[in-house]
């Protein structure tokens, strides 16, 4: 099970953590990916960790490129995404997900959070 927490309003520039918190299995066989979703839009993949060594990987696209930085805790089987200098453009809903691999496709993840909203004001 993973559950995400920590989003929310916030105006453009400002910063907002987002936690995933995987219970029920052991995660370090796992890849945690963080992927968001605007309205009428496909399901994005922003950035992935794996969980074992903690090589990250992000998207190739630049909207998100230092800006944003995935990190995990072992300890508390949780998965953080640090979005700093928000943009109108970031506003989403972001979803954490588990899979045996750190790649783009979400069809390739197997477990998902419920989703968080992210809404950025101009």
């Amino acid at each position: 099970q993973l559950v995400e927490s920590g989003g929310g309003l916030v105006q453009a520039g400002g910063s907002l953590r987002l936690s995933c918190a995987a219970s029920g299995r052991t995660v370090s066989a796992y890849c945690g990916g963080w992927f968001r979703q605007a309205p009428g839009k496909e399901r994005e993949f922003v950035a992935a960790i794996r969980w074992s060594v903690g090589a990250t990987y992000y998207t190739d696209s630049d909207s998100v490129k230092g800006r944003f930085t995935i990190s995990r805790d072992s300890a508390k089987n949780t998965v953080y995404l640090q979005m700093n200098s928000l943009k109108p453009e970031d506003t989403a809903v972001y979803y954490c997900a588990a899979g045996p691999y750190c790649v783009r496709n979400p069809t390739d993840y197997n477990y998902w959070g419920q989703g968080t909203q992210v809404t950025v004001s101009s």
